[in-house]
């Protein structure tokens, strides 16, 4: 049997790291830590952190899980039992497919298969940039196929954007926002770099928010990324809009560094504070 002190500890915990704002979840991207991709137990200590610092979920990216390919149910209940919802995986490439400027299909497929193994909820696309209608078309094609396979693994797919998606008027993420069907694909808006790419997140966000099932938050001081909440990034306003708009998704922090640096603790701990002001 539970003690009543634990009981009411538990519920206060799961209470808070499903986050104060009603619909809305506070998840980190672990990407502010060294993980080995060989090593799973540094993917796991890094996601002990992450609950320990008050967070619902996680996102990883895909390398972390490849060890585990032939380990997937075992795998599946160590992250299950770090108490963290999968909130998805994540591939980032420094090259990509030459005519839907996203992953290889035989890429996303093997990582879907995995993924779903592992119990993540979403699978997340990073893309190539492009520059004519006709390459728009074939990264939309692209994206249908791949979210057609995510589906049917029971994932669910969502494109994230870098700034470039967001320079000249953001006409390329308007053009995924208008050609993309909703059923298959959704958004993980980083509106750290849609901030940098010339965006006016807030409104954009009230615009467009039905697409966008999660954001990436970062923050800059004078062009460098800093812990969130203590440079330019409007999150004030962002919260605003979020719940002047009742949107439901997940709000992640990401604290990578364009120099390689992990700052772990030294970085998330303030963001999920800057996070607790605006959403508790």
């Amino acid at each position: 049997m539970i003690g009543r002190r634990a009981f009411v500890t538990g519920l206060t915990s799961s209470c808070f790291l499903a986050g104060a704002t009603p619909g809305i979840s506070l998840g980190c991207q672990t990407n502010a830590w060294p993980i080995d991709p060989a090593h799973f137990d540094t993917l796991l200590s890094v996601l002990a952190k992450i609950r320990g610092l008050g967070f619902a979920g996680f996102e990883t990216g895909f390398r972390n899980l490849e060890s585990q390919a032939e380990n997937l149910e075992a795998a599946r209940q160590k992250i299950a039992s770090s108490g963290l919802q999968f909130f998805g995986v994540h591939i980032f490439l420094l090259r990509y497919d030459e005519k839907t400027h996203i992953a290889p299909a035989e890429l996303y497929e093997r990582v879907c298969q995995t993924s779903a193994a592992l119990g993540a909820q979403r699978l997340i696309l990073s893309g190539a940039p492009v520059s004519t209608e006709n390459e728009l078309t074939r990264k939309v094609e692209g994206l249908h196929k791949a979210g057609e396979v995510a589906k049917q693994r029971g994932l669910k797919l969502a494109y994230h954007n870098h700034d470039q998606e967001f320079s000249n008027s953001a006409w390329e993420f308007q053009g995924l926002l208008r050609l993309t069907d909703p059923n298959l694909i959704g958004f993980l808006l980083d509106a750290g770099h849609a901030f940098q790419g010339g965006a006016d997140v807030p409104a954009f966000l009230e615009e467009n928010h039905r697409r966008i099932i999660g954001l990436h938050l970062r923050d800059y001081r004078d062009g460098k990324q800093v812990p969130l909440g203590s440079g330019d990034f409007p999150l004030a306003q962002v919260a605003a809009v979020l719940k002047k708009t009742g949107w439901q998704g997940w709000v992640l922090a990401e604290e990578e560094r364009e120099d390689g640096s992990k700052p772990g603790e030294r970085a998330v701990a303030p963001a999920m504070a800057a996070l607790r002001k605006q959403f508790d």
